[in-house]
């Protein structure tokens, strides 16, 4: 049985410890080969195989929403996470007390994101209709996750907006974590409140090595990247969170009648 310990003022397992990005503020954890190639083999064949209308297409990326997505009062409809996309991840979860200290004690909402070549995500941050702890297992290819201090609220205004008129759009990130096929990488802490992350929208990523990746002595497997770059392939993301809160479909339905 694993023994839990607080770090700042989040509970964590204590069997994480030893995935802990030591150069990261608190608290990031990363876990190569987190899933087997088999289940990431089912996952990309239960993800390209949905209906068509399951995908929602932005102009950057597309993605899905399981079990569905949150109401414009940030309220998720209660409803299970599909088979599919809880066993092996959750249970595994499970089994390293992810989430045993959030309100549901498990994630109960999946965001699933396609990231073609030259596809990207702006820097952002998750927001408080969820448990401050996102768990995210990468797969079909690696990606580099930028990490930004927060700004002022002009800057923080233009990272949401996407408008860098008279914004230092140049800037650089803080930190960079690589991720790999198969991985789990975990955020929480002030990591999670105090810190912005997205994607840059590149063909490669470059400069990768023990100075640049944050990660880098924690990577499973630095050979594909020993030349210092990678060509980016498709990479899909499936990232987990506890949605704070959650209603019953017959309580939602009363609401609506009143109004």
């Amino acid at each position: 049985m694993s023994t839990h310990y607080k770090e700042g003022s989040r509970a964590v397992a204590g069997s994480l410890e030893q995935y802990c990005i030591k150069s990261l503020p608190e608290a990031a954890y990363y876990i190569p080969d987190f899933i087997t190639r088999d289940d990431e083999e089912r996952l990309l064949n239960k993800i390209t195989s949905v209906p068509l209308p399951r995908w929602t297409h932005l102009s950057r990326r597309r993605l899905q929403t399981w079990p569905s997505a949150l109401t414009n009062s940030n309220t998720l409809l209660d409803s299970p996470l599909p088979d599919w996309l809880r066993s092996p991840v959750v249970s595994r979860f499970t089994e390293l007390g992810i989430f045993f200290d959030s309100p549901h004690r498990a994630p109960n909402h999946v965001l699933i994101n396609e990231y073609q070549p030259g596809q990207g995500i702006m820097p952002h941050e998750d927001g408080a209709a969820y448990y401050p702890m996102v768990a995210t297992v990468s797969i079909a290819a690696p990606i580099v996750l930028d990490i930004y201090e927060k700004r002022n609220d002009e800057e923080r205004k233009a990272f949401t907006t996407g408008d860098f008129s008279g914004i230092h759009a140049n800037d650089k990130p803080r930190y960079r974590i690589l991720q790999e096929p198969r991985s789990l990488l975990i955020t929480t802490g002030k990591l999670y409140t105090d810190y912005m992350h997205g994607i840059a929208e590149t063909t490669s990523d470059s400069d990768l090595g023990p100075d640049t990746i944050c990660n880098w002595d924690q990577v499973g497997d630095t050979t594909p990247f020993e030349h210092g770059s990678y060509e980016r392939q498709t990479r899909i993301s499936l990232t987990y969170r506890d949605v704070l809160r959650v209603s019953k479909l017959g309580n939602t339905m009363k609401f609506l009648n009143k109004r």
